[in-house]
């Protein structure tokens, strides 16, 4: 297979260390995401995004043996290592393809979940609109994005953006503008998209670093690795140390400290 390009191609060079560096926080974000779809034994269930599986396991549980969750993600490494994790699984298949258009019958699942999926889509829109075509009549949608984020953590996000593209710039200030800047702007995307009975819930999730170093390795871990990758080889040692500076102030003095971020989380029902 070739070496996937744009954004999939990021998220498989990241997918060895993607949720893997000590840091709490795909699997409480996707923890949310699931009590709020509260999936029923024996569900037909579709986790867009599954990235490494941090929604795929509560998804699962729920479902249990007489159900079956299906996640997909574009990144073939990370899709291949997903797969390996949820091998004794017998209710779960994870396989490569596309968030927009996954080629998947139409009607064929009760829920649908994308945990902080949505605002990397060009159209989303277009793309809420598909899954829609995905559920059966009353079926449940649920996206998990990103409201009011930590301001120390936006002063860390600064650093890149005199080195990100327009499109990308768009993708991390999503959440302070555009429909993903509150919560009626993203029950605006579901309603549009064919959905009713749309209610937003929030939750706080902190992310806990040892100390400097290891921001930047969880910076490099997951969907931020587009940043740095966004930044010239010969320029990337300065913004680690200028990152590196900015966290040092944030310790508690032992060299930890954390960050907080408030989750939304937007489930509707198929019209």
């Amino acid at each position: 297979m070739a070496v996937p390009q744009g954004i999939a191609g990021v998220f498989d060079r990241a997918a060895d260390t993607y949720d893997e560096v000590g840091v709490p926080w795909f699997r409480p974000i996707a923890l949310g995401l699931a009590e709020e779809l509260a999936v029923a034994a024996g569900e037909r269930v579709l986790d867009i995004g599954c990235g490494r599986g941090a929604l795929l396991a509560p998804l699962a549980e729920a479902a249990g043996s007489t159900g079956y969750v299906l996640g997909i993600d574009l990144a073939p490494r990370m899709v291949r290592l997903t797969a390996e994790d949820f091998r004794d699984v017998p209710q779960v298949e994870v396989r490569v393809a596309d968030a927009v258009a996954p080629g998947l019958p139409a009607s064929s699942f009760d829920v649908v979940g994308a945990s902080l999926v949505l605002f990397f889509l060009p159209d989303p829109v277009g793309a809420v609109t598909a899954w829609a075509e995905l559920l059966v009549a009353g079926g449940r949608l649920g996206v998990a994005t990103f409201g009011p984020q930590d301001e120390r953590w936006r002063e860390v996000d600064a650093l890149f953006t005199p080195y990100l593209p327009a499109q990308l710039l768009d993708a991390r200030t999503s959440g302070q503008r555009g429909p993903f800047a509150s919560d009626e702007g993203v029950e605006g995307l579901l309603l549009d998209g064919g959905f009713f009975d749309v209610r937003t819930a929030h939750r706080d999730v902190e992310a806990v670093f040892r100390d400097a170093d290891h921001l930047v390795e969880f910076s490099w871990s997951h969907g931020q690795r587009v940043m740095w990758e966004a930044v010239p080889e010969t320029e990337r040692g300065g913004v680690r140390e200028r990152m590196v500076e900015l966290a040092r102030g944030y310790g508690d003095g032992a060299g930890g400290f954390s960050f907080t971020q408030r989750v939304r989380y937007t489930v509707g029902r198929r019209a």
